[in-house]
């Protein structure tokens, strides 16, 4: 490519990192800045699946993390302390057929370096606070300088500052309830390997997935979520715990002109599914194979509808989980248990969880 356009990317969390590493493999070597001073070392997002290890395949990012991170074996569910069910998540031909357990933070670690070796950086305490599009470029303020662009994405999380200069509405509802979570080091914890549910009583449940060999995140509909787990669990460090509140929602569009959105700029769901890290891999990767074509105008019409059906499927998801319906709870069992029980039903839950 002669004159290769000049791309700025706000945010150095994974979708910003993917669409920097893509673009640069690719022969375009972006500016990325990030707002916060130093890399992040909370692990928010913990599931790797398929999807986003075949686009980390093609720069090499899966090597690291393959090596890293925890395969999850199998889904359990508890109910009064005791197992119902233990559905495995392997058997399924491929690869890269596996959820890898991963705090975000080496995932990021893993991109940044490969970021970094394909001659690219990112540039922190770096505060974007305003752009202006013309025929000619994109005029954007990063700490009262100015500079030209050919495009800018958005990937600054969902108080998206990108966004809110392009003045897109984002969509949705704020839920009241208060969630907690907590990323732990713990040793002898049962089933290591395995993404374990606990279902208490009043729709409230607690999960705890594998980030390393013994790195935990426990995440709960309860304001506590170490209080709530009702099993003991010989932890030795608690890295963070903190309470959240889940918002659903959705840009109304993600371009205008040729200032784009992805990840959580573009969308924000419930934990639950374990989407929405990898729904920003993937936004990121299609921009970057977009812009390396040319081909800019469709990112919205391809990328806004599988955000609205995942976004849905999330919320279903969470409702059926968290649902205090004595009949909706024992169908939750129900199908569990069915999934573990016949071959049929298990591969159909495991291409679910997988999101094949």
């Amino acid at each position: 490519m002669t004159n290769p356009p000049r791309v700025l990317i706000v945010g150095a969390g994974p979708t910003g990192l993917t669409a920097a590493v893509e673009l640069a493999r690719m022969g375009i070597i972006p500016v990325v800045i990030e707002r916060s001073k130093t890399p992040s070392n909370l692990s928010r997002a913990v599931g790797i699946l398929p999807s986003s290890m075949d686009i980390f395949e093609a720069s090499g990012v899966d090597i690291p993390i393959r090596a890293q991170a925890i395969p999850f074996e199998s889904f359990i569910a508890h109910d009064h302390g005791k197992v119902f069910a233990n559905i495995k998540l392997t058997g399924i031909k491929g690869r890269n057929n596996h959820i890898f357990g991963l705090a975000q933070d080496q995932t990021e670690k893993h991109l940044r370096d490969k970021l970094i070796e394909l001659g690219g950086d990112i540039t922190y305490g770096a505060e974007f606070l305003s752009l202006a599009q013309d025929d000619s470029g994109i005029s954007v303020s990063i700490l009262g300088e100015a500079f030209r662009f050919d495009i800018v994405i958005g990937a600054d999380g969902t108080q998206s500052a990108v966004r809110d200069a392009l003045h897109i509405p984002y969509n949705g509802i704020d839920l009241p309830q208060d969630w907690s979570i907590s990323d732990v080091d713990a040793t002898g914890w049962q089933n290591p390997k395995s993404f374990q549910a606990f279902l208490l009583p009043n729709g409230h449940v607690v999960v705890v997935a594998p980030l390393e060999a013994t790195r935990f995140r426990i995440i709960s509909n309860t304001p506590d979520c170490l209080d709530s787990l009702p099993v003991p669990m010989d932890i030795s460090n608690i890295r963070r715990t903190a309470q959240f509140k889940i918002s659903v929602r959705q840009a109304q569009t993600y371009q205008k002109g040729r200032v784009f959105l992805a990840g959580d700029a573009a969308h924000c769901h419930s934990p639950v599914g374990g989407r929405g890290m990898n729904l920003g891999i993937s936004d990121a990767a299609c921009l970057a194979g977009r812009i390396m074509r040319g081909d800019l105008d469709g990112y919205t019409a391809q990328r806004h509808p599988i955000g609205a059906k995942t976004l849905k499927q999330s919320e279903q998801g969470r409702k059926f989980v968290t649902s205090t319906n004595p009949a909706t709870r024992f169908l939750l069992r129900s199908v569990l248990r069915t999934a573990q029980n016949y071959s049929a039903a298990q591969r159909a839950f495991v291409h679910r969880a997988l999101d094949l």
